[in-house]
This record gives structure tokens, sequence and C-alpha cells, in this order.
């Protein structure tokens, strides 16, 4: 039995919908989740398909549905093999494809294999391509009774109108500060007890992942916090005029493009907000930011976030991840007064 609110308690109120559309039982055939990267929307909405196709829920706290975890159902769905949930996620391509689409379709029309009904997530349904977009409308515009499908998308990323209009949509918040470094502090000590890592080194985390507790928890078990660094120094020696955009570029490189533009566009995204009097997430840049927002006029801030969406849907085709860092620097470059970009 899975009580998501509890080994994610920023996740209670959205648990908290569902367990109560599904008492009464009036929870929409399809359902947009929608929240930042690493908040948890995947570990959640594994838990709703748990409490849809558990044979016998309980009442759990409050009265609230829960799964058993006892059943036939929970034991599938606990040893990953259940035949009546199918995830579909982007591929090599980064994208969700047609053919994935129609497999789900094929799976939506299909009677349920073992349990009393099918659950369906697309993780990552803000990555559908045009043509696998289109072909879920087909399934979104005739609903069956035994079907659920759940769309994850994040935060900032867009949906078809035409998708978005036939679906409910929910919203996972990311967790107050606080409470997101005690469940990063909890979650990496029961991975790895041996392993003590400073408050500083969580806190760097959380800023970075901007506060989402699992994506801050892939940054401090891997390498990409040291990566951050050397990109962060690359990027202010080139800005300062010390540094060349092909070094800078390989710094970026190095993180990979998606971890690269979601830097950048991090970047960006505080430069709007400086530029309109707030303050930054990331504030080891805050200095960089301020000086260019004192130099430039807020529009260059939106110009450069539409560029890192070009660049995001560049990479879909397999762009150069460091061609693309490059052209983003060189816009990054002309903001500052008096130089030239290169």
């Amino acid at each position: 039995m899975t009580d998501i609110s509890r080994d994610m308690p920023w996740l209670q109120q959205a648990w908290d919908r569902v367990q109560a559309r599904f008492a009464e039982n009036r929870l929409p055939h399809a359902l947009i989740v929608n929240g930042e990267r690493g908040v948890g929307k995947r570990a959640w909405a594994e838990a709703v398909a748990e409490l849809l196709l558990c044979d016998s829920p309980t009442g759990g706290d409050a009265g609230r549905p829960m799964a058993c975890g006892r059943c036939k159902q929970c034991e599938l769905l606990a040893a990953d093999s259940h035949p009546d949930v199918r995830v579909y996620a982007p591929e090599k391509s980064r994208m969700v494809k047609v053919d994935q689409v129609r497999a789900l379709s094929a799976f939506a029309v299909a009677s349920p294999q073992v349990a009393h009904h099918k659950v369906a997530i697309i993780d990552r349904a803000d990555q559908l391509n045009i043509n696998a977009a289109n072909a879920l409308l087909k399934t979104l515009e005739e609903p069956l009774p035994d079907v659920t499908l759940l769309l994850l998308q994040e935060s900032g990323r867009p949906l078809l109108p035409t998708i978005r209009s036939r679906c409910q949509t929910l919203n996972i918040p990311v967790p107050p500060k606080a409470q997101a470094e005690d469940w990063l502090a909890r979650t990496l000590a029961q991975k790895d007890p041996d392993q003590a890592y400073s408050r500083d080194v969580l806190s760097k985390a959380l800023m970075l992942a901007g506060n989402a507790p699992r994506l801050a928890v892939e940054y401090v078990s891997g390498d990409f916090l040291d990566l951050r660094d050397a990109a962060f120094e690359a990027f202010r020696q080139y800005m300062k005029g010390r540094g060349t955009v092909s070094e800078a570029a390989k710094a970026f490189k190095a993180l990979g493009l998606d971890d690269a533009l979601f830097l950048l566009e991090g970047w960006a995204a505080d430069l709007a907000r400086v530029a309109a009097g707030g303050q930054p997430s990331d504030s080891e840049a805050a200095d960089m930011l301020s000086f260019l927002a004192r130099h430039n006029p807020a529009w260059r801030a939106h110009d450069l976030l539409d560029k890192i969406r070009e660049s995001r849907a560049a990479g879909v085709y397999n762009a150069n991840p460091e061609l693309e860092a490059t052209r983003i620097l060189l816009a990054w470059r002309s903001m500052m007064p008096g130089k030239r970009a290169g």
C-alpha cells in the first residue's frame, strides 16, 4: 500500500483530491498532471494507478480510499509487471512518437487482462510530437469507462490546446524550502547511510533544482553540481571577456543538452525577474544578472528565453549541443555593454 503523501508530503493536496474523486466515482477519464521537473509527478501517477487497479481499496486515513497492498493487482504493481498499466515516455529522439500513441490507443480499446481497469501514463506529454498529439486526440475524444489516462506535463512546457481542452488539469506544487531540505536529507541518508552531505550542498542542490526534491537527489548523487560550477565559471569568464565562446560552450556541452538548456533557461528567467524588480532563484548568479538587468531592456531576457526554446526544439532532431550552447552564449555576450559577441 503506497501512501504517497506520507512519502512526499507536498503531494498531499493533489492526493486528497484524487482520493475524494475516486470515492465519489468522479475521476476524469484523462488528467493532466502539471508540475516542475523532479517534483514527483511520476511517483504520484503510479500511486494513482495502484489505487485505480486495487481489488480491495481500504478506508485509509479519515475514510479516504487507499490501495490494500495485498491483492493480486497490488502485488503485480509492486513487482512492476502489471499488464494493465502502460507508461509511454520520450525515446532517443526526446519525443513521444506517434507509434507509441498508436500502441496506447490499441491498449485503451482492448479489454483489461487481469484487472477491472487500465491506466496509461504519458510521462512528458509536453514532448508529444505533432503527429503523436493528433493521434492522441482520437483516444481523448472517445473516452472508455475502463481506462484512465494520466498526462504528465513539465511546468512551462506547452500542450496543444485541443488536448488540454479534453482533459482536467491538476497542479502539483514544489514544497516549502524547509520541507524540501528535510526530505532531501532523509532520502539521501536512506540511500547511502555512509555518505554525509553538508547543509550547504543540500541547499545548493535544491536552489538549482528550483526546490524540486527528487531532482535535487539526482544533482547531489551525480556529477551535476561539479559540472554546473565549471559551466558557471566558464560563463562568467566568457562574459568578462576572459575566455572564448568555444571554451564556454565546451563546459556546457559536458552537462548534456537538456541540463545545459535547463541551466541557461533558469538564468534567463532570473534575468527577467531581476529586470521586473524581483530576486533571482540562483543566488550565485545574482551579481551578474543584476548588472545585465541594469544595462539592458527587459525584453532581452525574453528574447533569450525564445532562443533557448528554439534550441530545445532543435534538440529533438539531435542538434549539436556545443553549437546550440554557442548560439545562446553569443546572445548572452551581446548584452554586455560596449562588448561585441565572440
